[in-house]
């Protein structure tokens, strides 16, 4: 007797076990049901298919690579450097065409700039004295142009002086730019020459026109329409599509963003993936209340006199930094995320049918009534013959159809 109980639960395994189904006659729960099928099937197709493309294998990992160029010529004249010729050699920093590069349109210069004392900048805190006492001898001084002397240089002695520092003597001369230099910047044009891969899929591209005609990117101009293969842009253009003024930028510098997206539908072919370019200014907040707008730093430029002395000329130079960003995304049609897709589609639809049955069970007034056709009570083999009654009813049950 036990060897058959046994055997029979083990061939139990291998019965197929199928829903009961009930059909539930309410037209509120039954347009409900409708709506919630007709949400989700939108949803899968228009959202996750045509919108999102949920049927292809997709690559982020794009691999790029950005070559710059500019060409312009501007002159300047100044009291310090005179009448000066400026090329991209000059106004152009690093000059090597990298995918962050610094553009020359002001410059504040400290001329022949010799090694010796002198004393600090009133501006620099750290630098100021009553008495000698006040300078360290070979301290250096904090944000400061040298190393102090020992010595407090002072016009009087009822004033405050500034400690002297052995240094690059005479010290950078500290006033505000009153406009740019470099006027017709705002002309000059900048090449952008970017290559783009995606290696998952082995597909490589460039935004650069493929043709073998050699005067195409001598005479063209970068538009949307007409030339979307032509990377020249004015630099002048560049701010205005970044919606802000060039010469607004000229006199003490700034941040402008250069963002190339590569969206690519490879199922569509080679000739539909374009480069989209987007301009933004960075040195910037949303408010525009910061005090720390605008971009400068400094460098020099060192020579030597007849003698062989030393000297260097200290330069302060503003201008605009581009930023070239190259961000990307391609797919392809695959079959695993088409499945997952249309998997998580028919799971969300009996998510609906399971939503619609808790309606039933408990916010409906005859809850208690799909309750008792919907789950049935498991009795053993030592039941009375009026559970055996009960059987037949509910098995006459399963044949007719709810009405709430």
């Amino acid at each position: 007797m036990a060897g058959s109980c046994l055997k029979g639960r083990f061939l139990s395994v291998f019965d197929y076990k199928t829903e009961k189904y009930i059909v539930a006659k309410n037209k509120k729960v039954g347009v409900l049901y409708r709506v919630i099928q007709l949400s989700i099937i939108g949803y899968i197709i228009g959202w996750v298919f045509v919108s999102k493309k949920g049927y292809q294998e997709t690559d982020e990992a794009i691999q790029s690579s950005v070559i710059t160029k500019l060409k312009g010529v501007s002159v300047t004249n100044t009291s310090e450097s005179g009448l000066l010729v400026w090329g991209p050699e000059d106004y152009v920093i690093p000059p090597q065409g990298e995918a962050v590069l610094f553009v020359v349109t002001n410059f504040l210069e400290t001329p022949n700039q010799k090694l010796g004392y002198c004393a600090e900048s009133p501006k620099v805190l750290d630098g100021h004295c009553r008495v000698d006492r006040d300078c360290d001898k070979g301290k250096m001084v904090v944000a400061g142009n040298g190393i102090m002397s020992g010595r407090c240089l002072r016009k009087d002695e009822s004033s405050n002086g500034t400690c002297e520092i052995y240094g690059w003597c005479p010290i950078e001369r500290k006033f505000k730019p009153q406009g740019p230099l470099l006027t017709n910047a705002e002309n000059f044009t900048i090449y952008i020459k970017n290559f783009i891969q995606f290696p998952k899929f082995k597909f490589s591209k460039s935004n650069v026109l493929e043709t073998t005609d050699d005067s195409y990117l001598k005479k063209c101009r970068y538009d949307e329409e007409l030339h979307p293969y032509c990377p020249i842009f004015r630099l002048g253009d560049i701010t205005q599509r970044a919606r802000y003024n060039f010469q607004d930028m000229s006199t003490f510098g700034g941040s402008i963003g250069i963002m190339i997206s590569w969206n690519c539908d490879l199922d569509k072919g080679y000739s539909h993936c374009h480069p989209q370019y987007y301009f933004t200014r960075l040195d910037i907040s949303v408010s525009n209340t910061t005090i720390a707008t605008g971009f400068n730093f400094r460098h020099t430029r060192y020579f030597k006199n007849a003698t062989g002395e030393s000297y260097r000329s200290l330069f302060k130079v503003y201008g605009v930094r581009f930023n070239i960003m190259v961000h990307g995304k391609a797919g392809m049609f695959s079959i695993i995320p088409t499945a997952i897709n249309v998997a998580s589609g028919l799971a969300l639809m009996g998510a609906g049918a399971f939503f619609c049955d808790m309606v039933l069970l408990y916010l409906m007034k005859k809850g208690n009534s799909y309750r008792e056709r919907k789950f049935e009570d498991c009795r053993s083999k030592k039941s009375t013959s009026e559970d055996n009654s009960v059987e037949d009813k509910k098995a006459a049950m399963e044949q007719e159809n709810l009405t709430f």
